[in-house]
């Protein structure tokens, strides 16, 4: 494999102490041998190709999911729990400028349908996540920040026809979000939950439906032989007529070799306390359950979960090995404590990181790879993939299919995403702004 980061990063180190891994249990999924064929073969056991997978059996396909360790096991198992509006990190002038009005708005307006999809598969598939949050709230750490949240309460309202609520600064108090913070504008799309349990329920779901998921079976080749696709892992050899490649930010550049430099790997940190007490709730004057983020560029995000823990991320992380995980994690507790003090003594015993992705373009895809017939992948999510990476499956799933999706289908998302400069060391690229962002406090 030709990863990005060392090899630290796609161990068990960053994941020892995610607090999601002590709530659920990882059913028995077996791993793959011998040979296996299918008519659709999906490699990552994530929100997309769990997504996908579920999908494509609903419609009578015989499909088989490689995972590299367990479902949820990356990415989707260790995030914050956010299914929100999002996926791009290009704004929407970026987006206008090279797409054009109409296309900025028709993936906007995806981006509330993925949210949708989330909320109608749990409730379809009976899967208790710990759903709460009335929608994302984003707070202002400066005044100018809460100056411009009115024109894009504005934009939110005229795409998507719902009207985001800007919350004063003297009235955060009242709705339990004390903090020191300039404002807050909640739009009332989107909900928390527990990411690992949402990808077991998924991984469940596609299971009792007909899908074959497979654990402990890294996908070690991929090579295209006549019409069909050939998957080597260590115990087995897969044939399958159509792949969907959905590895997002623990992709290898050579599996398959169009992948290459065309994702960057970031790293996400993120903090749990213990159960607070009521005591403790009231001293920081944050008894919201609200799911929240700073407006930052190194963004913070947080919230208070229904068993009174408080969950604390932010991104940031150019190293990875255990002497930086332990640096990364003071200063993730640094940030706790400064925008939180009153919660400065409180213990922290979770405390983890993962692997999102990011493309050149600032904007995900999911669509037909270029010059490879017959396979699939979706990736880039920029942090929020429960929603856009579990749409992304979805709309994988139909193409595998060659019918129309059947979900609105943004050119935005459609289109491939271009290769990130320097190859292998394209990680270097973070360093100006994490520099940048360092030095001004964002």
């Amino acid at each position: 494999m030709r990863r990005v980061f060392p090899d630290h990063a796609y161990g068990p180190g960053p994941r020892a102490r995610c607090f999601w891994a002590t709530t659920a249990t990882d059913p028995a999924f077996p791993s793959a041998g011998g040979r296996v064929r299918a008519d659709v073969a999906v490699v990552g056991g994530g929100f997309t190709g769990l997504t996908a997978a579920l999908h494509l059996a609903q419609a009578g396909a015989d499909v088989a999911v490689f995972e590299a360790e367990t479902p949820g096991w990356g990415a989707s198992g260790r995030n914050g729990g956010f299914c929100c509006l999002g996926g791009s990190a290009a704004g929407d002038a970026a987006m206008r400028r090279r797409f054009g009005a109409a296309a900025r708005r028709a993936y906007r307006r995806a981006e509330r349908a993925a949210v949708d999809l989330v909320a109608e598969t749990l409730q379809t598939h009976d899967i208790d996540a710990d759903r709460h949050s009335d929608g994302e709230t984003v707070m202002a750490h400066t005044p100018s920040a809460m100056r411009g949240f009115e024109a894009e309460a504005r934009r939110i309202e005229a795409d998507l026809g719902v009207a985001p609520r800007l919350i004063a600064p003297d009235d955060l108090p009242a709705h339990g979000m004390g903090g020191g913070f300039h404002g807050a504008m909640t739009t009332p799309v989107g909900f928390a939950i527990n990411p690992l349990k949402y990808t077991l329920g998924l991984a469940r779901a596609g299971t009792e439906t007909g899908a074959h998921v497979f654990a402990h079976s890294p996908v070690q080749g991929i090579a295209k032989q006549g019409g069909n696709f050939t998957l080597t892992t260590p115990n087995a050899t897969v044939t399958a007529r159509r792949l969907i490649v959905a590895t997002n930010g623990y992709s290898s550049d050579d599996l398959p070799g169009w992948i290459g430099a065309r994702y960057l790997p970031a790293q996400s940190n993120v903090l749990v306390t213990r159960p607070l007490t009521d005591e403790e709730i009231a001293a920081q004057g944050w008894s919201t359950a609200q799911m929240a983020y700073d407006d930052r560029f190194f963004l913070h995000y947080f919230r208070l979960m229904p068993d009174r823990r408080f969950l604390f991320g932010m991104r940031g992380g150019l190293f990875s090995g255990p002497r930086a995980d332990a640096a990364m994690h003071r200063r993730i507790r640094a940030h706790f404590e400064a925008m939180f003090p009153a919660w400065a003594h409180v213990e922290t015993p979770h405390s983890w990181n993962g692997l999102l992705s990011l493309a050149r373009g600032l904007t995900p895809f999911a669509g037909a790879i270029p010059g490879m017939p017959g396979a699939f992948a979706g990736l880039s999510y920029h942090g929020n993939g429960i929603a856009m990476g579990s749409y992304a499956g979805a709309l994988l799933a139909d193409l595998a299919l060659d019918r129309a999706p059947r979900h609105p289908y943004p050119e935005i998302l459609a289109t491939p995403p271009r290769r990130w400069p320097l190859g292998r060391f394209r990680r270097a690229a973070l360093w100006p702004p994490y520099l940048w962002a360092t030095l001004t406090g964002g």
